[in-house]
């Protein structure tokens, strides 16, 4: 994989994790952050110059899934657990 490409991927990641964390929600937030990781640990080892750039797509997506659902949540907060 290519430094630029990579450095995209480590972007791409950091931005999606910064974003889960602001679920208002305890059992959204961790459920979405499992999942981040889960995806991106599962695809390391992907080197296909046209994988890379569909999973790259596909993360912008979820990415901004993420967000369009946390602004939603904070909308209609409901109270905390005791977790929180």
């Amino acid at each position: 994989m290519a430094a630029s490409a990579r450095a995209q991927v480590i972007s791409l990641y950091r931005n999606m994790l910064k974003e889960s964390q602001k679920f208002p929600s305890y059992n959204y937030r961790t459920y979405a952050l499992r999942r981040v990781r889960d995806a991106f640990r599962d695809n390391r080892k992907v080197e296909d110059p046209k994988t890379v750039a569909r999973l790259m797509e596909e993360g912008q997506q979820t990415l901004a899934l993420i967000q369009r659902q946390v602004s939603i949540g904070k909308l209609y907060e409901a109270q905390k657990i005791v977790v929180e």
